[in-house]
């Protein structure tokens, strides 16, 4: 099937502003153009473009993509350079990860705490919740 690039910018939730500046970075080499001069995307371009979002959106630099997309243009002998692209990035999400639910376990305390001073009318809680005192204790490392 072939797609617009609006309609490809409606289905992944991008601008065709996005994918335009894309193209313009060299990160949709393989896009073709119909006779009017309009991108025109078959279903592997989609999926192209829905790896090129999900490596940006988990943080790997454009001019890295744009390295990664040269690399598959090259063929096979590249396929160890890509594959350790890839574990080099999970490695990055994994840390990004455990800093987000750091920052969770820190939100989910607060949380905790200001529904029990809502509960009890005073934010005078360590005392009286020995929960909430070991948490603060283990999320702040003070008493």
């Amino acid at each position: 099937m072939r797609y617009s690039i609006g309609q490809v910018a409606k289905k992944l939730g991008l601008t065709t502003h996005t994918i335009r500046y894309y193209d313009k970075e060299g990160l949709l080499p393989f896009i073709r153009k119909g006779s009017s001069g309009a991108r025109v995307f078959e279903e592997d371009d989609v999926d192209w473009l829905i790896i090129v979002e999900c490596l940006k959106r988990t943080g790997m630099p454009l001019k890295e993509i744009k390295k990664y997309i040269q690399l598959c243009q090259q063929g096979d002998e590249t396929l160890q350079t890509r594959f350790e692209m890839f574990q080099k990035q999970k490695v990055k999400i994994e840390e990004q990860m455990s800093t987000l639910q750091k920052y969770m376990e820190k939100i989910n305390f607060k949380i905790a705490y200001y529904g029990d001073a809502v509960k009890h009318g005073t934010d005078d809680i360590y005392t009286r919740n020995k929960w909430l005192a070991a948490e603060r204790e283990r999320l702040f490392g003070h008493k």
